[in-house]
């Protein structure tokens, strides 16, 4: 049993606990807001949905939470359809940038309010709230008014009135926006490690790579209303599907060609702009002749690598070298292409890296991932 009393921390056998299927939104009847949406969460998941403004990862939260509705497909929790019910029967937690809290109430009493809605008993109500307190590290802040709590505290209160009645599913709008950097590291801490306690089922809206990355069990990046990939932080990092979800998680070097040959899942591409030859990893079905946009982490880029040791090496003028605690990051101009960022441990000499130096780089064939061009 959890710490709210017995929310269920398990995957039901690996099915779908929440499903979309075929989801899409219009509010103007032309433009689609979310375009075909397909996506299934298994209890007790940790699903950030992830994407620039207007991407379609907050209408897809409000379809879920009952605050709008699908033009088209279904959205199920649990296996009953939600789609003609309010939101207030779909026994959700809902925590929003903005707090959302009753200003004349006391912290007790916001927590209090779903649950007299729900004619909750005074005695468990008591026992309910002053646990989700606990967690939070509120209980002794109970009386206090929001007005009279800090930025932190009060989104502390939002989470504890969303758990407070033990809901199917939590859902959180950017609830981390508002917040200083540090206040922010410290509550993403919190709430990752309130799911693992509780094993509830979470949605969380953000816009930040690096939230994401580090608080989630899966992550759904959206663009322009397309599910473009969904799976584990480490996957989407290391093996994105396209060019949109390698710039947009984390940092990328891009560069662009046009396919030479192919052999297997490889391919040879030839640089724009007289920047050279390349093998890389053909994620895509390429042709020879074929556009092809390329993305290589600089974290991947080998600074000073011996000849013969590397399948792709080039050379290049050092523009720029900042100190970044513990690695150094390089800005290299080679002949033809975008400039190369790499990112070299912090160690010794650091490679020799000055200013205005030339130095040899390069990667492996099995980091250049080549995309087709779109």
């Amino acid at each position: 049993m959890d710490a709210l009393g017995g929310i269920a921390a398990a995957t039901e056998g690996g099915s779908a606990f929440v499903s979309f299927r075929n989801v899409q939104k219009t509010y103007d009847g032309e433009t689609l807001v979310v375009r075909d949406l397909n996506l299934d969460l298994p209890r007790g998941e940790f699903l950030t949905l992830l994407g620039p403004s207007g991407s379609g990862k907050t209408t897809t939260l409000m379809m879920l939470a009952g605050f709008e509705s699908p033009t088209h497909g279904t959205i199920t929790l649990g296996g009953r359809e939600l789609n003609r019910v309010p939101a207030h029967k779909r026994n959700l937690g809902m925590v929003f940038q903005n707090y959302a809290l009753f200003p004349h109430m006391s912290v007790y009493e916001n927590l209090a309010f779903p649950l007299r809605i729900r004619r909750m008993p005074k005695t468990e109500m008591d026992q309910r709230i002053m646990r989700a307190l606990e967690m939070v590290h509120l209980s002794p802040f109970r009386n206090r008014r929001p007005s009279q709590l800090s930025g932190g505290q009060q989104q502390r209160v939002a989470v504890a009135r969303a758990l407070v009645f033990e809901p199917e599913i939590v859902l959180m709008d950017e609830p981390l926006g508002a917040l200083d950097k540090k206040l922010r590291e410290e509550l993403q801490y919190e709430i990752r490690q309130l799911h693992e306690r509780l094993g509830i089922t979470m949605v969380y809206v953000t816009h930040d790579q690096g939230e994401a990355l580090s608080m989630s069990d899966r992550i759904a990046v959206f663009a322009e209303g397309i599910l473009q990939q969904c799976g584990p932080p480490r996957a989407l990092y290391d093996e994105p599907s396209n060019a949109f979800v390698a710039d947009f998680i984390g940092e990328n070097n891009r560069l662009t060609g046009r396919v030479k040959e192919v052999q297997g899942s490889t391919c040879k591409v030839t640089l724009d702009n007289e920047g050279g030859e390349t093998l890389a990893l053909a994620v895509h079905d390429l042709q020879a002749g074929e556009r092809c946009a390329l993305s290589v982490r600089p974290e991947q880029v080998q600074i000073a690598p011996q000849p013969g040791t590397l399948p792709n090496i080039f050379s290049g003028r050092v523009r720029s070298v900042l100190f970044q605690g513990d690695h150094l990051r390089a800005v290299i101009q080679a002949a033809g292409v975008s400039p190369i960022v790499a990112k070299v441990s912090n160690t010794g000499s650091g490679h020799g890296l000055q200013p205005g130096g030339t130095t040899p780089f390069g990667w492996d064939t099995e980091i250049c991932r080549a995309f087709r061009a779109g």
